[in-house]
């Protein structure tokens, strides 16, 4: 058993609203410490009190920027999960615990910002990671179409149909519907109009693609005691697995799993690590760049096989409240917003918490998952106090 497991806890959220990419009235720093100065209301400590940073892909607001504004009066610990995207998202979250629990921090804030219009987005050649000399040369400059290059190579690989990617965007719209917070909040999305819409680059079509927002979100992450002490709910930290299989990393072409979402040795070492199965989540929250890579990373995290897809992969078996399989409650990357994923994060605590807008009745476990064809990957599970 993974000696992580249960020892930490996510003690306070903290969300700005989400605003239409490029139109954030606040800069990238004020939206940050204002999601970091939530969350620590929310958890019932001051904001002097956080002692540690962690975020991920190449975030430009680390620890030593932040601790001014926020007062901290003892600085320990500052890091950043390396590599592109969502990637390192639960993995802040493990490193979060990990200076915790080696005593090297006593309250770590996990975050993520992002306003287009001050900095952009990781979307051209020259600014995106993936990009190397060969695909520039050939106008491969934008994730969709390296990603879109896997999942076409995953959906023939395993004999599966764009079925399975229809039904996780209509299930994040569906659930995105009920949300204040997401931008399709009170939208509609019907089969027809998904599959009428524009292709961007095959097989992805306009519904398919992250929904880009400006915005900031952090989570304040403390020993599982003292969570406890301070009398709100805690939402514990059962495990983290982070890396990629051989060949994983920034040459993506050379990777052996090309297909895939890098999760399979990931999962492995996760459901090891805390003594669960697919059979024990109650629900789960997927990081999607695209639709394809979130359905990815349920097959590789056990949900669904080949054989079962089409069974399995369906709008009424993945959304609230009937649903056996009830996926990203909140409207996930694709209609709620993408800020590189951390909003999946706090949708997580939500349903642990029992706080979600469309909860999952008696959820104790969540699953959140970062990065899926990114050149890093991790998970996490979510539990109660019932789980422990």
């Amino acid at each position: 058993m993974n000696p992580m497991r249960g020892k930490t806890a996510v003690a306070g959220i903290g969300q700005t609203p989400f605003y239409k990419r490029g139109t954030s009235p606040d800069s990238e720093r004020k939206m940050v410490l204002k999601a970091i100065v939530e969350a620590c209301e929310d958890a019932g400590i001051a904001p002097s009190d956080v002692d540690g940073f962690a975020t991920y892909s190449w975030d430009k607001h680390n620890g030593t920027f932040l601790v001014h504004e926020l007062g901290s009066t003892n600085f320990r610990w500052s890091s950043m999960v390396e590599g592109g995207g969502g990637g390192g998202i639960p993995a802040a979250i493990g490193v979060a615990s990990a200076a915790i629990l080696s005593g090297q921090a006593d309250i770590v804030a996990v975050y993520r910002t992002i306003a287009e219009k001050e900095f952009g987005r990781f979307n051209t050649s020259i600014e995106n990671e993936h990009a190397e000399a060969h695909y520039a040369a050939h106008g491969l400059v934008v994730a969709a179409q390296f990603v879109g290059f896997r999942t076409q190579r995953f959906l023939w690989e395993h004999g599966l149909s764009r079925d399975v990617m229809e039904a996780l965007v209509l299930c994040d719209y569906a659930h995105a519907r009920n949300n204040p917070r997401a931008m399709a909040y009170r939208n509609e999305l019907d089969a027809q109009t998904y599959r009428n819409s524009r292709m961007i680059v095959d097989p992805y079509r306009l519904f398919d693609c992250s929904r880009e927002v400006d915005g900031a979100a952090a989570v304040i992450v403390m020993s599982a005691e003292r969570a406890r002490a301070l009398g709100r709910k805690p939402v514990y930290v059962l495990g983290v697995e982070q890396g990629n299989p051989a060949g994983g990393g920034d040459n993506l072409d050379n990777y052996r799993e090309y297909s895939g979402a890098a999760f399979t040795s990931i999962a492995e070492r996760l459901y090891k690590g805390t003594g669960l199965s697919p059979a024990d989540i109650d629900v789960r929250q997927v990081y999607e760049n695209f639709s394809g890579a979130g359905v990815t990373a349920l097959m590789e995290h056990g949900f669904f096989t080949p054989e079962n897809a089409a069974e399995v992969m369906t709008l009424e078996n993945l959304i609230v409240p009937n649903g056996k399989l009830p996926t990203n409650t909140s409207g996930g990357c694709l209609a709620e917003g993408f800020i590189h994923g951390m909003e999946v994060v706090l949708e997580g605590v939500r349903q642990m918490r029992g706080e979600a807008v469309n909860q999952v009745a008696g959820a104790e476990t969540c699953l959140v998952t970062g990065g899926p064809a990114s050149t890093y990957s991790s998970s996490a599970i979510f539990g109660t106090e019932s789980t422990l």
